[in-house]
């Protein structure tokens, strides 16, 4: 018969829990205040670098995307705020800002033609053309992160996939699953009809009429 443990060996059994617990904590602190010290070091170094190549940083798109990707890595975002060291340093803030001016300006005045909807693609070739002359080039990475700026306004700006393709939609529409196939089939072949979303999609004609009034609705296509 199994002797059970007496009052002793218990208070032994909860006095190693307690150590346990305590070495456990230790240890997660120590490897807490390490990273800590890690990222500072890392910050640090990262302002040194930018330091050292802001006119690259200003001016090369590529470089530009490195960069962010670097600071992503530790924790810091130059666009957070248009003050400060990264904004004094760089000048970034002032220039995703002007990106995000132009870009909205395009958008309004081309939603007339493509219904809100415009390809990444060609946003990025039409904020080429308007800011010839300018210092920095853009690429479709600088209109990305100056279009998610754009989101905290709430002004309906989002970029979507259909397909292979991004575009930026600009008109506060929620577009579900059954409107991407839809925008990328007429992608596909300039038009859509609702028999030939019925055919190609396999929908019953209910689900393609409700999809594309609604795009019609939202000036997202044109009957």
């Amino acid at each position: 018969m199994r002797r059970r443990p007496g009052i002793g060996g218990l208070q032994n059994a909860a006095a190693a829990r307690d150590q346990y617990r305590l070495l456990g904590e230790n240890v997660a602190k120590l490897r807490t205040d390490l990273m800590k010290e890690q990222l500072s070091t890392f910050r640090s170094q990262l302002e040194d670098f930018a330091r050292k190549h802001k006119n690259d940083i200003r001016k090369n798109p590529a470089f530009r995307s490195q960069f962010h990707e670097m600071c992503a890595k530790v924790g810091v975002d130059p666009l957070a705020s248009n003050k400060g060291f990264w904004a004094e340093l760089l000048g970034i803030g002032d220039f995703y800002y002007e990106l995000g001016v132009q870009i909205v300006d395009i958008c309004l005045s081309t939603r007339a033609h493509n219904g809100g909807l415009i390809s990444l693609e060609e946003l990025c070739k039409l904020l080429g053309q308007r800011r010839k002359g300018a210092r920095e080039a853009v690429s479709e990475d600088d209109c990305l992160r100056a279009i998610s700026k754009l989101k905290v306004l709430g002004s309906g700006f989002e970029v979507i996939s259909v397909g292979k393709r991004k575009l930026v939609r600009s008109v506060p529409t929620e577009l579900n699953k059954d409107h991407n196939e839809i925008l990328e089939l007429a992608q596909a072949q300039g038009f859509v009809t609702v028999d030939e979303v019925q055919r190609r999609l396999s929908w019953p004609s209910g689900r393609a009429t409700d999809a594309l009034e609604t795009l019609l609705d939202e000036g997202l296509a044109i009957d």
